[in-house]
């Protein structure tokens, strides 16, 4: 449950929303196959693709000290028509 960070909105995840495809941040370490078990247990839904790649590390400096972010790979899930996630709770 852990491996799955946060869903992504940016302009082409929203884009992606309209084709039933939805993006995800997950840990580097986990597979397809894991995160696709998951996404069905958790949502209760039939998950017919994944996609994945890792982001490119990026700089960031702090006073004297140079780092990089953290890395995460990105998961791009579609799901058979007719099921959906929802991203956001009705709270």
């Amino acid at each position: 449950m852990d491996q799955v960070r946060y869903p992504i909105l940016t302009e082409k995840a929203i884009r992606l929303l309209e084709k039933n495809q939805y993006s995800f941040d997950v840990d580097v370490e986990c597979n397809k196959t894991e995160i696709k078990k998951w996404i069905e247990l958790f949502f209760d839904v039939k998950v017919t693709n994944i996609n994945s790649h890792r982001l490119p590390r990026r700089k960031k400096k702090i006073g004297a000290i140079t780092g990089y972010t953290v890395r995460y790979k990105r998961m791009i899930i579609k799901l058979r028509s007719g099921y959906s996630i929802p991203l956001f709770s009705n709270e």
